[in-house]
């Protein structure tokens, strides 16, 4: 399969001046970047169903490399709903805006520029964490060798009580059906 240059160099400018529009602060122009993108993806699709063929219709005289792939027409007409959708749903935000600003503008407001001078490191977020924190897994190295998150010990389980003892079936310590006797089967 030889690919058209034509076509990719035309999808490449699709690309780009779609990405360009995208990061403008404009609802038209990131809309009109949306649609560039979109085309630009519908010809990506069709570029990888190769050459024009023969309709995909059976018929035992013709070879099956003769036939042209109904997949990339299917997933053209799917980009192309799915892009008449988003067009849809952003010229309504863009109506909505211009009723409420009279601007198709998007502002700069106070908490991007919060955003934009905070520090990128997050005690929270970008702290290390150990290779191993899991409690539901055995562990067989010691505690002093352990890998744990800085601040957080191991977890600390109580021994299980003993079924035997007196005031076991209290509602404290109830007993569980395990160490019930059940009816048919011999102790061992």
């Amino acid at each position: 399969m030889s690919v058209n240059l034509t076509l990719l160099l035309v999808m490449g400018v699709l690309y780009a001046v779609g990405i360009y529009l995208l990061l403008e602060r404009s609802l038209t122009r990131v809309l009109l970047g949306l649609m560039l993108l979109t085309n630009g993806t519908n010809i990506l699709l069709l570029t990888t169903g190769g050459y024009a063929g023969l309709a995909p219709i059976f018929n035992k005289d013709i070879p099956a490399d003769t036939y042209n792939d109904p997949l990339p027409q299917a997933f053209i007409l799917t980009s192309i709903v799915i892009s008449f959708a988003v067009t849809a749903f952003m010229l309504s935000l863009i109506y909505r805006s211009w009723l409420l600003s009279h601007a198709d503008h998007i502002q700069v407001d106070r908490e991007d520029i919060r955003v934009a001078k905070q520090e990128l490191f997050d005690e929270e977020e970008d702290s290390e964490i150990a290779i191993e924190v899991s409690d539901f897994h055995e562990n067989n190295q010691p505690e002093a060798k352990r890998e744990t998150v800085p601040g957080i010990g191991t977890k600390k389980v109580a021994p299980a009580p003993d079924p035997d003892a007196p005031g076991a079936d209290t509602p404290e310590n109830p007993r569980t059906s395990e160490q019930h006797e059940q009816p048919g089967k011999d102790k061992e």
